[in-house]
């Protein structure tokens, strides 16, 4: 949910807001909306895009990532993965100039760079009257959540442990197919994150992960191959998951190896890998004419800088 913020005069008198685009800045600026009441937001360029560029179609996820990583470059956001294995961002300023009333609890894991790696306090305990709830992966208890209880012994056995003859059955993030609770009764009906796939009994058909001759096994050992060192298991597994998503669409490969190696010369993230396949495909071969941004500096020479203006 959008709040409103506050942005003090001295914001535009700031050296480390020179120093990046003016799209950035703008985009810098309308995070504090869309911040929590800790400074913390998802990391996905595309849904800060929607959020905060929805009327401006030519600055789309492609433009806001490269916003991003200028902020991130200039101290002013800090990127991070939470235990989750999602991307979260930190602004790093926020406490010394946004005064939050009562915040509330937060659903975004704490930075580990800028405030300990975990929520500033576990659920239940206390900071100058404020509560901040601590937040699980959903379905899972953590010790602090966890309900306390005695065993109990029936007949020399323990007790509820003959109750059920067939185990319950699961379903991905640790949830029973009957019930699905929110992460933290607390902060009310949990609310799926933009893109997240529905969970339920029914499932799709697996997808096909082969497309005449090329498998995304395949895919994923020539992107190895291409990189300096190996990326983390954790980001080859998920890269194999959407290029089998792609080649099961009906994608050409050489589509997606070129979205794959405009990815790994940008450093960007996995999740973006469709809409650099879809830019691949579909952008027009010409050049845009746009110039490279030029981060502020003091001209050694202000008479010829300023053209005697002062």
């Amino acid at each position: 949910m959008a709040r409103i913020r506050t942005i003090k005069p001295e914001a535009f008198a700031s050296e480390s807001l020179a120093a990046v685009s003016l799209s950035a800045e703008r985009t810098f600026f309308g995070l504090l909306t869309q911040a929590d009441d800790h400074g913390r937001f998802r990391d996905q360029a595309a849904v800060i895009a929607g959020l905060l560029w929805s009327l401006r179609p030519e600055h789309g996820p492609m433009d806001v990532e490269d916003d991003l990583n200028q902020l991130h470059t200039a101290g002013l956001l800090c990127r991070y993965e939470g235990e989750d294995g999602k991307r979260y961002l930190h602004i790093v300023s926020f406490a010394r100039h946004q005064k939050i009333n009562r915040p509330s609890g937060s659903r975004c894991p704490a930075c580990p760079h800028h405030q300990g790696g975990r929520p500033a306090q576990p659920a239940g305990s206390h900071r100058g009257g404020l509560t901040e709830l601590s937040v699980s992966p959903p379905g899972v208890l953590t010790e602090d959540s966890r309900p306390a209880r005695e065993p109990s012994v029936t007949d020399g056995e323990p007790a509820a442990q003959g109750r059920f003859n067939e185990a319950s059955r699961r379903i991905p993030g640790g949830l029973t197919e009957d019930s699905v609770s929110p992460p933290c009764p607390d902060l009310g009906p949990r609310i799926l994150d933009l893109g997240s796939p529905l969970v339920g009994g029914a499932s799709a058909p697996a997808p096909q992960t082969a497309t005449a001759s090329v498998s995304a096994k395949d895919l994923v050992g020539e992107y190895i191959a291409a990189c300096e060192h190996r990326p983390p298991n954790d980001v080859l597994g998920h890269l194999g998951r959407q290029v089998s998503k792609l080649l099961a669409e009906g994608i050409a490969p050489d589509h997606i190896r070129a979205g794959m190696d405009r990815m790994r010369a940008k450093g960007l993230s996995v999740g973006l890998l469709p809409s650099l396949v879809n830019e691949a495909m579909n952008t027009p071969r010409t050049a845009t004419g746009a110039a490279a941004h030029r981060p502020w500096t003091n001209p050694a020479d202000v008479e010829a800088a300023y053209g005697g203006d002062l």
